[in-house]
């Protein structure tokens, strides 16, 4: 795996932390909060309608996996585990994702801002590489992960 497509995007291996049968999961490169990651599964599929059942089961298998490891890594309390499904949603890349937040208290002043700085996260006026985290920060941050995964 050198690459993989999520939408109109290609991913570099370095920032991929995981990776399924059917799904994989990667560090976001404009977090809303630190830990903010996404799982997606591997075939490019615009909307959650359009997965088939395996896919539907693999993808929140990972995301389970994936949610329980943030929220011990980042010390959080709390998750935000949403989809983003169709552009009245909010969903900016055409390909399902699921954004997992860990979260603490106090993180934001009122609990549902999260979904306010989620509209935020990838529209397009917001979307600048200069806004964006660096390929080595990424990097980084996705091999502390695959090492937490692969902890008993």
């Amino acid at each position: 795996m050198s690459t993989l497509r999520f939408g109109q995007h290609l991913i570099k291996a370095s920032a991929v932390f995981l990776q399924t049968e059917l799904s994989f999961a990667l560090v976001n490169r404009k977090p809303v909060v630190p830990g903010h990651v996404l799982v997606c599964p591997l075939r490019p599929v615009e909307r959650f309608r359009d997965l088939r059942p395996d896919e539907v089961a693999d993808l929140f298998s990972a995301t389970q996996r994936v949610a329980d490891m943030v929220e011990k890594h980042f010390n959080a309390t709390s998750l935000t585990i949403a989809i983003q499904d169709g552009p009245e949603a909010g969903q900016t890349v055409k390909h399902v994702h699921v954004h997992v937040l860990p979260r603490k208290a106090g993180d934001f002043e009122r609990n549902d801002s999260v979904y306010d700085e989620l509209q935020k996260h990838d529209r397009e006026d917001e979307d600048v590489p200069s806004k964006w985290r660096s390929e080595e920060e990424m990097a980084a941050e996705a091999s502390e992960m695959r090492k937490q995964l692969e902890r008993p």
